[in-house]
């Protein structure tokens, strides 16, 4: 990787109010391939010792306002000390991407579109969550609670944004996506190979030369990709009843991802929501064993 690529680490979890986020954000950063370029943490208030004390409090309607605040606060400040071309991120909840992405709009403007592979839209405000890694492309666009959108100076124009992999809405969310006509790819035209010509068209129409990638791991299917949320052990299956889920395997987020680099340049890679439920366990478990607790 380039010297001026840089690389996040980023386990913030307050966001998804998941202490889990945390551990599946150094999974993560433990696996990704090695870089020759810059690597920064972002601080990222977390209780090693005592992990049943990680807990947030709704804030004027978003959980662990002010330690978020704190954090994004943080990546910023990372970022201006390396003023990078591009960057990767390592997360933690979505709500990783918001200083990244922030940043990467402001230095390239509207040469830049947005390519969000994700099962959901993240367009929702403090109104209708308090867990804030679902607001965090609204935020990038300019909408929501003022602390979020107080660290976008060039908002994210909806036609700069390509959805891949969001699947059944909520009535707020498809009302959003209708009202500002964006563009979705859904899984049935990833698998079918119509999304292609669609993102090609997307990014000939908008001028877009560079690409900020979002990837939340939720858009894979859950049956046969592991370390997502809906696998939690400690909840019972229905409790994600009407939450939608990803239908995706790993093959076609390569693909549809393929798809969009086959266009434009890569100048941002995000990925979240990582939950390796097994090997958390196993950690635990170790903690406990003679001669290694």
């Amino acid at each position: 990787m380039s010297s001026n690529t840089l690389r996040l680490k980023f386990p913030m979890w307050q966001g998804g109010a998941n202490p889990a986020y945390h551990f599946g954000s150094e999974l993560l950063a433990w696996l990704a391939p090695a870089t020759d370029g810059p690597v920064e943490t972002v601080d990222v208030a977390f209780n090693h010792d005592d992990e049943s004390a990680n807990v947030v409090e709704d804030e004027n309607g978003i959980k662990g306002r002010a330690q978020i605040l704190k954090q994004t606060d943080h990546c910023r400040t990372l970022i201006d000390k390396h003023q990078p071309d591009s960057l990767v991120v390592l997360g933690g909840d979505c709500l990783v991407d918001l200083a990244p992405f922030a940043y990467l709009s402001e230095k390239y403007g509207d040469k830049l579109g947005v390519l969000w592979v994700d099962a959901h839209p993240d367009i929702m405000t403090a109104e209708q969550f308090n867990h804030s890694h679902a607001t965090v492309l609204a935020a990038l666009m300019g909408v929501g609670d003022s602390d979020l959108t107080g660290f976008v100076s060039t908002p994210v124009a909806a036609s700069k944004v390509m959805y891949a992999g969001v699947n059944n809405e909520s009535e707020y969310e498809n009302n959003f996506l209708a009202e500002r006509d964006m563009q979705v790819c859904r899984p049935d035209e990833i698998r079918d190979g119509s999304s292609a010509a669609k993102i090609e068209q997307w990014i000939k129409d908008q001028g877009i030369e560079v690409l900020a990638i979002h990837l939340d791991l939720d858009v894979l299917d859950a049956s046969k990709f592991g370390p997502l949320l809906f696998n939690c052990p400690h909840v019972p299956a229905s409790a994600f009843d009407g939450i939608a889920q990803g239908q995706l395997t790993i093959e076609e987020v390569l693909e549809v991802i393929g798809q969009a680099t086959a266009h434009s340049r890569t100048v941002g890679m995000g990925i979240a929501e990582h939950l390796p439920w097994d090997a958390l366990r196993l950690r635990n478990m170790m903690r406990k064993l003679p001669l290694l607790g």
